[in-house]
């Protein structure tokens, strides 16, 4: 790319200021816009043709009285936005629509609408690929590059292979490049926002089976040449949840609480644990650890009645537990009742 010009500048600065003008309720002779811009009336006429090529209504009126104006229609004007600030723009609206800011996922929605309607036809397919192919729960997640996605997206979107370098199993880097990684292969299906991360379910074609990926820990992420045919896939903001609660951790437990699952989502990070209703009043609760004791200690502290559904070892650890906190009150002494006044 080339620097741009003084006079590409002060062009497209002039343009702008006729995009104004015109927006104006009003109708415009050729030389007063030419007078309010200090160009020649020939100049007026290129710049309202420029304006028209991306795609502004510019109505001129024949004969006395005529003149320019912006006309009305359904259809917005294209905004002035280049690929990356369109994609970038998307992505934010997206946070903020899968809960990032508190209050912001209506108004981000509505902002996501708008932004379809006024993009020029070849952004607008490319930010649908985005946010087509997006899936959330919660919200303030860590930042990734919004190209990243954008790739993510299109392999999705158009049913295409993807490649990237991820970690082993075993590495703990954070990031691929430097780190002990593998060139994954796969067919992506979804992107998923969770409340920490994005993540991007996909069929791992050397695996053969279906996996979540955290997108921060991608490198060198590429779509490919072959297209797929899809397969029949979970629900995708579901499998990535309960992987992300559980499935990465060496024990799982479910348990039945005795409270609506609205309330226990709000004590409990979408990333911790999957809550589903379970009748009026009751939820079940899917969540993992490194430690069957941490887990039950995180239950216990909710506040609200509840059974271990499974593993059947922890509902030992539970009689094992409370006889042990029975054990540490019983050993404490009575109090002492204070003297009546006057003895």
């Amino acid at each position: 790319m080339h620097a741009a010009s003084s006079d590409e500048l002060g062009t497209t600065e002039r343009v702008l200021t006729l995009l104004g003008l015109l927006q104006q309720p009003r109708v415009w002779t050729g030389p007063e816009l030419a007078a309010r811009l200090g160009v020649t009336p020939r100049t007026v006429r290129r710049d309202v043709e420029r304006l028209r090529t991306l795609g502004y209504p510019v109505h001129a009126g024949q004969g006395v009285g005529g003149g320019y104006r912006l006309g009305p229609g359904q259809d917005l004007p294209p905004l002035l936005l280049d690929d990356q600030e369109a994609i970038a723009t998307a992505v934010s609206l997206l946070a903020g629509a899968g809960g990032a800011v508190a209050g912001a996922g209506d108004a981000a929605l509505r902002a996501l609408t708008k932004l379809d309607q006024v993009l020029p036809t070849r952004l607008r397919h490319e930010v649908g690929a985005l946010t087509g192919s997006v899936e959330s729960f919660g919200g303030g997640r860590t930042p990734v590059d919004p190209e990243v996605l954008m790739t993510l997206a299109r392999a999705c979107r158009d049913e295409v292979e993807a490649g990237f370098d991820y970690p082993s199993p075993d590495s703990a880097q954070e990031v691929p490049p430097g780190g002990d990684s593998r060139r994954r292969r796969v067919e992506p299906y979804r992107l998923v926002a969770s409340d920490r991360r994005w993540y991007l379910l996909a069929y791992d074609l050397d695996r053969d089976g279906w996996r979540s990926f955290r997108v921060d820990r991608m490198g060198a992420v590429a779509a490919r040449a072959w297209r797929f045919h899809p397969r029949a896939a979970p629900d995708a903001a579901a499998y990535v949840q309960e992987g992300v609660a559980s499935r990465v951790y060496p024990h799982r437990a479910r348990f039945l609480v005795h409270a609506p699952a609205d309330t226990v989502r709000a004590q409990i990070p979408a990333s911790a644990a999957v809550v589903r209703q379970r009748g009026s009043g009751l939820c079940e609760v899917l969540s993992g650890a490194a430690d069957l004791d941490a887990v039950l200690m995180h239950v216990l502290l909710l506040g609200h009645d509840f059974e271990v559904l499974d593993p059947p070892e922890l509902a030992t650890r539970c009689r094992v537990l409370a006889q042990r906190l029975l054990s540490a009150g019983a050993s404490m002494s009575s109090p002492v009742a204070p003297p009546e006044p006057g003895r």
